[in-house]
């Protein structure tokens, strides 16, 4: 009698418990850039199927009852001085610093909000293989600061979906951060690199001795 008791007590208290487990995040690694390109694992891309529409953003932003999507989100958490956020999460004033092309911007509208990793550049490297729903948490991710940047539209236009064999941002002494944010979101996503990526990666890491890569890769 005693034991029906217990077991009827333990399977009541299992009947309470959240019926979803988050999983454990992963300890954030910090590496040397090169150590960190010598991670990327390395592979021919393809661009067979690629839909931007894949890819479903801005949603809702990491805090649906701000008002706010991701996009705005992310403006607002990079301004160097705060815009006014008004209904409808409308952004007036505020000012930012494009660190692509070294420029101050005091308008929300003159910025785009670019993928690190652009999305057809993930889809070749992994990510048409993916769910919906982790594309479209890539294309909204705010785990990591450096996974959207808010630049100029220009910059960002310029870059399109190049990786850093065709394209690299304009201002020459960022060169060794871009290198370093575009392999940490690689890592983050378990994302490969192909032979002619990995080649320009190395030949900017020459030049940064002292560059680190900080990641979390994303379950």
């Amino acid at each position: 009698m005693l034991k029906t008791m217990l077991r009827g007590l333990a399977a009541a208290s299992l009947a309470v418990l959240p019926l979803t487990v988050s999983t454990p995040a992963h300890a954030a690694e910090t590496l040397p850039l090169s150590e960190a390109i010598a991670r990327m694992p390395v592979a021919v891309e393809s661009r067979d199927g690629y839909d931007r529409d894949a890819f479903r953003h801005w949603n809702t932003g990491a805090d649906p009852s701000d008002g706010c999507n991701t996009r705005a989100e992310v403006l607002i958490a990079e301004a160097v001085e705060p815009p006014t956020v008004g209904p409808k999460c409308r952004l007036t004033g505020g000012r930012w610093w494009s660190y692509y092309d070294q420029l101050w911007v005091t308008s929300a509208s003159s910025l785009d909000l670019d993928h690190m990793g652009p999305l057809a550049e993930s889809w070749d490297s992994g990510a048409s293989g993916w769910s919906a729903q982790r594309r479209e948490a890539y294309a909204n991710d705010q785990g990591a600061t450096a996974s959207l940047v808010a630049v100029t539209a220009r910059s960002n236009r310029s870059k399109a979906d190049k990786d850093p064999a065709e394209w690299l941002p304009p201002a020459e002494q960022v060169h060794c951060r871009y290198v370093a944010e575009w392999v940490g979101t690689k890592l983050r996503w378990t994302l490969s690199a192909d032979e002619a990526e990995v080649a320009a990666l190395r030949e900017v890491a020459a030049g940064c001795p002292d560059q680190t890569v900080t990641y979390e890769t994303v379950a």
